[in-house]
């Protein structure tokens, strides 16, 4: 296809920002800004059979693949849609059997390689910016970063070699890979569990903000992209990359760490959150600075080291871990602050697991209303809180507080996901099945 743009904006040189996405036109909150079909998407190992590999759809009647028997279509229409790319990953798991454990990432790269050799046009993905386009920030990369690298293209070798001929030289493939993981995209549900992996070319093409105007949702493997602000010709369109809830300094640390670039957004400047993100006990006697300096540190360090544990701790000791950081944090850090949220949430994550429903809503009783007062308005992270107490509480039959939590999350959820999409409906169903 040739160059069409997307209607009422335009890619534009941004201040101090390079290339983004400039508004032409006038978008009210709730409003489409624009949808994108992904370039490429892979499915996660973990939802398959739940989900449809081509589409994403969430369904109980999918069938299997004949060939592999563990990719999953919601009909022959999907099937035959996905073949050109599931082709070279059937062979390969028939081969391989158990031993077949690529990352999602190299996953995905296998499949842009193959469509890249099939592509002479630009793509409905590409209307503002080319995946070829893409910053890979190949100066910037650490040593950790670089490692990392070569290890997923020694991978796609071992698992792709055979099934892909003349793979891209090297330099190309630490090129892409870069490019991939800078600028890739994590599908998720409407509880923000994750689906799976894709590019989103024109959606890249956003800037970041930390009180971003536009917030991305997918129906299936299509991004939409829909205004949380009111945003009027001539300002530029801005997403978030990153989890919100954090204090400026780890937000800064972790876009720099990640996207390579240190961020002059408003939020930032001013700091306006911090002090409550931050929040101390207040004590007879009040914490020392270098006592809340010091806790801070083991609060960064026991969320890396709990990362590094689900891996191979028992829910049990997890659940245990948290409690115990919760209850060293908490001689100095007040509830809603968000090091003892981040570990109450894990918390909550973990009681849901052991399908523990009590442990799971009274953590979640806690975390929500710190979440509304620390995340921007329409957060999707506080629509997916109010949806799991919602279902939660439904569970335990306190039909009342349920039917209020999903109400609370319909309401985020018509702004940030659109009123005619299908998360939206099956939740009011929820409600309604309540009356």
């Amino acid at each position: 296809m040739k160059n069409e743009g997307i209607e009422g904006t335009e890619r534009f040189v941004s201040p101090d920002k390079g290339r983004g996405l400039q508004a032409l036109g006038h978008f009210a909150v709730g409003e489409l800004v624009f949808a994108c079909p992904s370039y490429s998407s892979v499915l996660t190992v973990n939802e398959r059979g739940a989900h449809c590999d081509l589409c994403f759809t969430r369904r109980e009647d999918l069938f299997k693949c004949g060939k592999c028997k563990q990719a999953f279509y919601c009909n022959v229409d999907c099937q035959r849609g996905d073949w050109s790319m599931h082709k070279l990953e059937c062979v390969a798991m028939c081969a391989y059997g158990d031993n077949w454990c690529p990352s999602e990432t190299v996953r995905l790269v296998a499949r842009i390689i193959m469509k890249q050799r099939v592509t002479t046009e630009r793509t409905p993905s590409e209307r503002l910016l080319l995946l070829s386009e893409f910053e890979a920030h190949l100066d910037k990369m650490d040593s950790e970063k670089d490692e990392l690298n070569q290890t997923d293209i020694a991978a796609l070798h071992h698992f792709y070699s055979k099934h892909i001929s003349n793979l891209p030289d090297e330099q190309a493939l630490t090129e892409l890979f870069a490019q991939v993981n800078c600028n890739g995209f994590t599908i998720e549900d409407e509880e923000l569990s994750h689906l799976g992996s894709a590019v989103f070319p024109d959606v890249a093409l956003m800037n970041h903000s930390c009180s971003p105007n536009v917030i991305v949702t997918y129906k299936g493997t299509v991004a939409e992209v829909r205004a949380v602000q009111e945003i009027n010709p001539g300002d530029e369109i801005l997403n978030s990359y990153i989890d919100l809830l954090y204090p400026t300094e780890d937000r800064k640390e972790r876009l720099l760490d990640s996207y390579f670039f240190t961020c002059q957004c408003t939020e930032c400047t001013s700091k306006s959150k911090d002090k409550e993100k931050m929040e101390i006990l207040k004590l007879s006697s009040p914490s020392e600075p270098e006592e809340i300096q010091s806790m801070v540190y083991y609060a960064k360090n026991v969320i890396e080291e709990f990362r590094r544990a689900k891996h191979y701790k028992t829910p049990s000791e997890l659940l245990e871990m948290c409690e115990l950081s919760q209850e060293k944090m908490g001689t100095i850090f007040a509830d809603t602050n968000v090091y003892m949220l981040h570990m109450m949430y894990q918390a909550m994550g973990v009681c849901l697991y052991m399908q523990d429903w009590d442990g799971a809503m009274s953590y979640g009783e806690k975390i929500i209303q710190p979440y509304s007062v620390h995340y921007p308005a329409y957060s999707l992270n506080v629509a997916s809180m109010y949806l799991k107490l919602g279902r939660l509480y439904l569970g335990l039959e306190k039909k009342t507080p349920g039917v209020k939590a999903l109400k609370k999350a319909v309401a985020i959820m018509e702004v940030a996901h659109g009123k005619d999409h299908h998360y939206v409906a099956e939740v009011k169903r929820e409600i309604e099945e309540q009356k």
